[in-house]
């Protein structure tokens, strides 16, 4: 009876241990993967950065390869298609004078592709009812010498102000200025108030691309926020999308931008570009970044985690007239249009970067390419586009002529 006693113990507790596994492995199968990247609305960027090199994709490496062998393509660049990285591959050199070679994480200046994040933070403070598209420069600064110059035409480019880059440049070797400290932005803002350039045109008569309008709209961000516009996006865009390697650098803050990738000029590796004054306001440009950061910038964005739906649509919406049927420019983003694909990308051109970061929004295509040798490599990407299946986007980018301009 004892032993019958003892065994009916055991069998019960071993019941007992049955049923506690069946009901933890019922929990784990209910359980939300922590490995996917969008659960149920809450982005996380874990999951997204997974890549084997051993599973790259052979057709764009080959292109790739061939386009720094006859084109002298010189940086990074990661392609994803539906979540997932296909390829990414550091080519070249970080500062080839002291023979530093790039690596995925570089951080490269981005230029007019900060301009992206700029209108992100502006349609966030929208979103939230701290700005209102249609209020006017000079509520913010009522010193500013245009009148009827709203947020919504500095996101567009229609403002009709000067470029604030070639102004600056010209006063201060007039006046024998020290090129070698940053200018900030209410340091630019108090230039245009005093010497009160003259416009290109008046305000909402047309599209001209330049780098005044987002260099206002990151001051406008200061000013709503009362925080540095750098301390803004680290906290409001960078944070919430997991962008650990992305940072705003001004020369007004430091004496060197620290960070490794120097930008080259003239298509030449002697022609390093040292950062100077222009270096200083931000918003036109002003934000490092890395191709990985940048592609968790685009899913976060995809995810609604930095703007509702709505803004988004607002955003990618063309705010122009089309160029040659296909091209316009939204709220900080270009758009190209072919049937009922859309492709919202940027490019960028700055004291030797040069770059374009591509989103094909139908088909969840993503391209990011970054330089750091300015020459016309990033023109020769018909065949990238064809294996990827994004539409080719081609625009007579990197002329430098305004408002038919890429950069």
């Amino acid at each position: 009876m004892n032993l019958f006693f003892k065994a009916t113990v055991i069998y019960i507790v071993f019941l007992f241990i049955l049923a506690a596994c069946n009901s933890k492995n019922q929990t784990n199968t209910n359980k939300p993967d922590t490995t996917s990247k969008i659960t149920e609305g809450f982005y996380s960027p874990k999951g997204f950065l997974n890549y084997n090199p051993k599973n790259e994709d052979k057709r764009i490496d080959a292109f790739m390869l061939d386009l720094q062998k006859t084109r002298r393509f010189n940086g990074n660049v990661l392609v994803a298609k539906h979540g997932k990285i296909i390829y990414e591959k550091a080519l070249g050199w970080s500062d080839y004078l002291h023979r530093k070679k790039l690596n995925i994480n570089s951080q490269f200046e981005l230029a007019s592709v900060t301009k992206t994040m700029t209108s992100t933070a502006v349609l966030q403070l929208v979103q939230k009812g701290k700005l209102k598209l249609d209020q006017d420069v000079r509520e913010f600064f009522p010193d500013f010498p245009y009148a009827g110059v709203t947020i919504r035409l500095l996101l567009t480019h229609r403002s009709g102000m000067m470029n604030y880059v070639y102004f600056t440049d010209i006063l201060y070797k007039k006046e024998h200025r020290n090129e070698s400290k940053g200018l900030s932005n209410l340091d630019e803002m108090a230039l245009i108030a005093k010497y009160k350039p003259a416009e290109y045109r008046l305000p909402n008569k047309g599209f001209r691309y330049n780098n005044s309008n987002f260099m206002v709209l990151g001051s406008i961000i200061e000013k709503a926020t009362g925080m540095p516009y750098a301390e803004y996006m680290e906290n409001n865009i960078f944070k919430p999308a997991g962008m650990q390697n992305t940072h705003v650098y001004s020369k007004a803050a430091y004496d060197k931008i620290p960070v490794d990738v120097v930008g080259h000029d003239r298509g030449s590796w002697r022609y390093s570009v040292v950062q100077n004054f222009l270096d200083g306001p931000v918003g036109d440009k002003g934000i490092y970044s890395t191709v990985e950061d940048l592609y968790l910038y685009d899913r976060a964005m995809r995810s609604g985690t930095l703007l509702s739906q709505a803004y988004m649509d607002s955003a990618y919406t063309p705010r122009n007239p089309m160029e040659h049927g296909h091209f316009s420019y939204g709220y900080g983003w270009r758009i190209f249009q072919d049937g009922n694909k859309k492709v919202i990308y940027h490019t960028g051109w700055w004291h030797g970067f040069r770059h374009i970061f591509l989103r094909d929004i139908k088909d969840d295509i993503t391209i990011v390419l970054l330089t750091n040798l300015s020459n016309g490599s990033l023109l020769k990407l018909d065949d990238l586009f064809k294996i990827t299946g994004m539409p080719v986007v081609r625009k007579s980018a990197y002329r430098g002529n305004g408002d038919t301009s890429d950069d």
